[in-house]
């Protein structure tokens, strides 16, 4: 009965604004109306049907906690069932680990030993420089013969590594077979007077060991995950006609943390040893991706420039000198359903601002998610309300509906104009009675604006590093 209520007085408003003149906007304009059964988690893994600007240096990208995982369906995985909570608790400490890092010089651990000799609780979580695993995987090849691994993809971090045999200390449990050097003909060892080795300080804040003129790798992540190893070289395979002869990468030898049942991280931060970097000669520092809209269906990751048509919105990358390797960007405004909302430039202007693939959701200036949260409640007034989630606090009871409108979301970027979001960008759901609105507000208006990925779903986010530019293009994946 609410159903066919909602949609007669939808019929009666649009009528209205024909017969009486009343000048309004069209509704498919200011609103989405959806499906609340599209918002749901769903239990089977359903891929995208749509390669949008897929080409042959292409991988498939699944949600690391989702039913289209590699191995998720397998009825042996002894993988944890994580919540929400769990899920945006651990995005809050990854947001705390970039605004350490953007606003003072945390302490770093100087002695890998301090790292190989520390239970997962105990270490220091500012210590080191990066940020902290990732949501989205992929599948690549390493060694030769190649074997499959499947690594989470973080543009916020620039180590590539991978669980190694023999574990000498502890790893934790994965899906696929850990990557054995010793079984690898191409698998080289780096010396610690390479240049690659003392990177290391700037890839992971932390310098570097040597042991028996091996290079020594440590990397501490905000959330107290942690991988250390060797650092190494070996062949890693893209896709069948797309390989790396010497990749740059650490075999880990002691390795806790929130990685899931994945075997490591893929790097594609701007440091030297990421690879975007180490495959620069090859993809010209160009790649792409599209997160999919769902936990349950499938995205890319795509390297080198294809071809994409003239759609994309770009917008110029900014340089974060706080944190170099981070992608910047700049926000001039947000809209809710057709209407700028009266944020001043400056609340954008006084913070640095960047994209990031594993934050999960955005992190606004508490000026502006005022603004939108009280633009949002106005156009959502006519449904029940539910209590916050976590760090969400904006939620609705949507269990009496089958189909919901709400008010569009827009983000204005430098150059690119306004990008409205999907509705799978503006909403996160626990189930029907419990949706919310999927933003939240930083502690104060200084703290780093996060474009999380929740925002970036269904969306081909372009990096076209070296014309220095970020770009967006709807219905991607």
């Amino acid at each position: 009965m609410a159903t066919l209520s909602h949609h007669h007085g939808l019929r009666l408003f649009m009528l209205s604004c024909v017969l009486v003149g009343v000048l309004c906007k069209d509704l498919a304009e200011t609103h989405h109306t959806i499906e609340v059964s599209s918002l749901l988690p769903s239990a089977s893994c359903k891929p995208s049907a749509t390669k949008g600007a897929r080409k042959t240096s292409s991988l498939k990208v699944a949600h690391r906690h989702g039913p289209c995982a590699p191995g998720s369906q397998n009825p042996n995985s002894q993988a944890p069932q994580l919540t929400h909570d769990d899920i945006l608790r651990a995005d809050q400490s990854r947001v705390d680990s970039i605004n350490s890092r953007m606003t003072s010089k945390p302490p770093l651990v100087t002695r890998l030993d301090d790292v190989r000799e520390s239970k997962t609780t105990d270490i220091p979580s500012k210590s080191g420089r990066t940020v902290g695993s990732g949501n989205y995987v992929v599948t690549l090849g390493l060694g030769a013969p190649w074997k499959q691994m499947t690594l989470i993809f973080d543009t916020g971090s620039d180590l590539t590594w991978t669980q190694c045999k023999p574990c000498v200390k502890q790893c934790y449990q994965q899906r696929e077979p850990m990557y054995d050097s010793m079984a690898s003909a191409s698998y080289r060892n780096i010396s610690c007077t390479s240049d690659a080795c003392s990177h290391l300080t700037t890839t992971t804040g932390i310098d570097p060991d040597c042991s028996a003129s091996t290079c020594v790798y440590g990397i501490q992540y905000g959330d107290s995950s942690y991988s250390v190893g060797f650092l190494a070289k070996d062949k890693l395979r893209v896709t069948t006609t797309d390989t790396f002869d010497s990749f740059i990468f650490g075999c880990g030898q002691n390795n806790q943390g929130h990685f899931g049942q994945s075997a490591g991280l893929l790097g594609l931060g701007r440091d030297k040893l990421s690879f975007v970097e180490q495959s620069a000669a090859k993809y010209g520092r160009y790649f792409s991706y599209c997160l999919p809209s769902s936990l349950s269906s499938t995205g890319h990751l795509t390297f080198g420039k294809g071809s994409r048509g003239s759609n994309v919105k770009f917008t110029p990358l900014a340089t974060i000198k706080e944190a170099a390797s981070f992608y910047g960007i700049n926000i001039e405004g947000i809209n809710v359903g057709g209407r700028v909302l009266s944020i001043s430039a400056s609340t954008f202007s006084n913070a640095p601002a960047i994209i990031d693939s594993g934050t999960v959701i955005t992190r606004l200036p508490p000026t502006a998610y005022a603004a939108l949260k009280n633009a949002f409640k106005q156009g959502m007034s006519k449904y029940p309300k539910a209590p916050a989630l976590s760090i969400l606090d904006t939620c609705y009871d949507m269990s009496a509906y089958t189909t919901v409108s709400i008010p569009k979301v827009g983000f204005s970027f430098n150059g690119a104009g306004n990008i409205d979001l999907d509705p799978s960008g503006i909403l996160y759901a626990t189930d029907a009675s419990q949706i919310c609105l999927a933003f939240a507000s930083n502690s104060d208006d200084t703290d780093v604006i996060i474009y999380g990925n929740v925002q970036q779903q269904t969306f081909e986010v372009v990096y076209d590093i070296e014309a220095s530019r970020i770009g967006f293009l709807a219905k991607g994946c």
